[in-house]
């Protein structure tokens, strides 16, 4: 797995002419935007992270690969990249048209109302990243995307403004498509702390690097860092999920290595090591009561 690509490193990927990134770029500390046609994209990229959020109106079928899940796309569909989790495409149709654009959270927080994408139904750890279009849907997006292109080749001074509100425009009409109870607020205490719970144990994946190591392994680490006692926690997280706690961060943990282990070149140790295990050996001992089999097998069946 790559560490996190640059917004400056997927220009050199697409061999865009790096000259013309001021023209596109907000400067000023205003962050960055761009808008392309998918003609731009690769049939296949790698699994990765980027560094930036990217929406896209996707035309063609492919799969995406995100976390340890995939999603066969077969319609136009709407997606929404986080920068927090890996992913991976590969194109089926040989026609793959629509638009994409990136943008830098710098870019989108310019609005100081705005509350961190993070934090945003659409782009927060976990959420779905793919919403599929009926007809009206994708004559309402294709106009707004055809708009975003014509107003960056503009010479208006205040074009970045209108183009800031086009990609809230497209992430509030998303969110109306939505079912709405996708995005209530939590009903009471136990919902409240089950998903700060849940959003801190996501948020310590993807594992970038192999000198990176998951700090927080147990309930009594996650309850110090929310203020809560471990028996709170616990009651909370079993009452709103029928799961236990450890059963979380266990079944979390287990997901990050079969990722790494299918999409990495690090060894074993490594994988082992960054996971949190103090030996390799605990870590073969996890994944076979979890899986049946040890990672070296899962390695080998996958080369």
């Amino acid at each position: 797995m790559e560490k996190a690509e640059t917004v400056e490193e997927f220009y050199k990927r697409i061999n865009h002419n790096t000259s013309k990134l001021s023209l596109h770029n907000v400067g000023l500390g205003l962050g960055h935007f761009n808008i392309f046609p998918r003609a731009f994209c690769s049939p296949h990229t790698n699994y990765s992270r980027r560094d930036y959020y990217k929406v896209s109106y996707i035309i063609g079928t492919g799969k995406l690969y995100y976390a340890n899940q995939w999603i066969h796309i077969d319609r136009p569909a709407l997606m929404f990249s986080n920068p927090m989790v890996p992913y991976l495409w590969e194109a089926e149709s040989p026609e793959q048209s629509g638009w994409f654009c990136l943008f830098t959270e710098d870019f989108i927080q310019h609005d100081e109302r705005i509350l961190s994408l993070q934090d945003s139904p659409l782009f927060k750890a976990g959420a779905r990243p793919v919403y599929f279009l009926n007809e009206d849907q994708q004559e309402e997006i294709s106009s707004i995307f055809r708009k975003m292109q014509q107003e960056l080749h503009s010479d208006y001074v205040h074009k970045f403004n209108v183009l800031r509100n086009y990609l809230h425009l497209v992430i509030h009409e998303a969110m109306k498509w939505c079912a709405t109870d996708r995005f209530e607020k939590p009903v009471n205490a136990s919902v409240r702390i089950t998903n700060l719970f849940l959003d801190l144990l996501e948020r310590q994946f993807p594992i970038d690097a192999p000198d990176l190591v998951v700090q927080l392994r147990s309930p009594k680490s996650f309850a110090h860092q929310l203020s809560v006692h471990v028996n709170h926690l616990n009651r909370s997280v079993r009452e709103v999920t029928g799961k236990t706690t450890t059963g979380h961060i266990s079944d979390r943990i287990l997901k990050e290595a079969v990722a790494l282990l299918r999409h990495s070149d690090w060894n074993i140790s490594e994988i082992a090591y960054s996971l949190g295990f103090e030996y390799p050996a605990h870590f073969t001992s996890f994944y076979k009561k979890k899986t049946g089999q040890s990672p070296a097998a899962l390695r080998k069946s996958i080369v």
